[in-house]
């Protein structure tokens, strides 16, 4: 399947379902039935408390490291571009973007909780509320200020991830030239905000549909309450509803579009872990409506489906929307079996990153390190402290 067809067939399913699309800008090289090799990667650099710069400082080398592997088209970071106990700063959001601008390949990211929902914590420089003032403590720099961008508003800084990471929207970033559908472009008129969700994209490459889908880890923006208030406030609960109905409809998108394209698979990749069992499963009840979209759309598309996560930052191969699954009762009632996902390492060094490779000739196995047309290997690459 041609890139191309991406904005072709999604401005055909414009005229059934409402779908906005400009013409494309571009085009990728044409389709070939080789195999094709891509990275994914999550959850780094992190730092144990706002001064550690350790892996921040290992990067350039991490990223030489895979420009170094030949067979990599390109790379899909998973989100949380620092730990839970790191400042949410425009200058560390900068940093980063410089330094995966030095990706030889192209580079697809989705925005993880630790770049922006998370950010009102007063870990990550936010702050707390005062229930004797009923405003925020915030937490301050040297001078007085908040050492947080915008004090840590969640909002705010997503807002700042759009403007760094995605300010050119359907275009990768890294090197090379690739060319990716954003929700920002092909969106259902009947749901003009979903617009917004630039960073939401769709690609394909050897007969396989790509999509991104911006669902944080935690709670999905749902139990841990923005400065710990003791109410939610209307932002914080219309932010996790407009974005929860942006993501299920993007997923109908992708599914639809495989569907109508005959594509053998199709590929998800967001940051939240939503059967992470260290959190418990009430903890995780609102991604029930992502799962909800997920699960229907695999079934009706009946071909493999393959999810990479991050979030919980072991790796762990497994398909929980299996009804027999071990974590099956984090969300209970469903049974998909063409469904299997991934959980990429991260947080902790050494770093790594998994290569996945399709093959469109591949014979359909399922294990730990192989499924549908999809095997992959994890690769520990040796870095040079700097």
């Amino acid at each position: 399947m041609k890139p191309t067809i991406v904005f072709v067939s999604l401005v055909g399913l414009g005229v059934a379902a409402g779908v906005v699309a400009p013409a494309p800008a571009g085009a990728h090289p044409a389709h070939h039935r080789s195999p094709l090799s891509f990275a994914v990667i999550g959850d780094a650099p992190y730092g144990t408390s706002p001064s550690d710069t350790t892996q921040l400082e290992l990067l350039p080398a991490f990223v030489d490291a895979i420009n170094a592997d030949a067979d990599l088209h390109y790379v899909v970071d998973a989100g949380d571009i620092h730990s839970g106990k790191q400042y949410c700063t425009e200058a560390y959001d900068q940093a980063i973007f410089d330094l995966w601008q030095q990706f030889a390949v192209p580079l697809i990211y989705t925005p993880g909780d630790n770049e922006w929902t998370d950010c009102h914590k007063p870990a990550e420089g936010g702050g707390t509320y005062d229930a004797t003032t009923g405003q925020v403590a915030y937490v301050l720099d040297a001078d007085g200020d908040p050492v947080d961008y915008a004090g840590g508003d969640p909002i705010a800084n997503l807002d700042l991830i759009r403007r760094t990471f995605f300010a050119r929207p359907g275009v990768a970033l890294g090197g090379g030239r690739m060319f990716v559908a954003s929700q920002a472009w092909f969106f259902d008129w009947r749901h003009p905000d979903d617009a917004d969700f630039v960073e939401n994209v769709i690609w394909t490459e050897r007969d396989v549909v790509f999509v991104t889908v911006n669902v944080p880890g935690g709670s999905n923006n749902d139990q841990d309450v923005w400065y710990g208030a003791p109410t939610e406030s209307a932002a914080q609960a219309d932010e996790r509803a407009a974005r929860t109905g942006a993501d299920r409809r993007w997923l109908d998108t992708a599914f639809t579009l495989a569907r109508l394209t005959r594509a053998r698979a199709v590929v998800i990749t967001m940051q939240a872990d939503m059967w992470d069992p260290e959190k418990g499963a009430a903890h995780q009840a609102g991604y029930e409506p992502i799962i909800q979209t997920l699960a229907a759309d695999a079934l009706a598309f009946g071909g493999p489906v393959l999810m990479f996560n991050g979030d919980s930052h072991d790796f762990l191969s497994d398909n929980p929307l299996a009804a027999d699954a071990p974590l099956a009762y984090m969300h209970p009632g469903y049974d998909v079996p063409n469904f299997h996902r991934v959980v990429v390492h991260g947080s902790t060094l050494p770093f790594e990153y998994l290569r996945v490779t399709i093959d469109p000739r591949g014979a359909a196995g399922a294990d730990d390190e192989d499924f549908g047309p999809f095997r992959w290997q994890r690769v520990v690459p040796t870095l040079d402290a700097p």
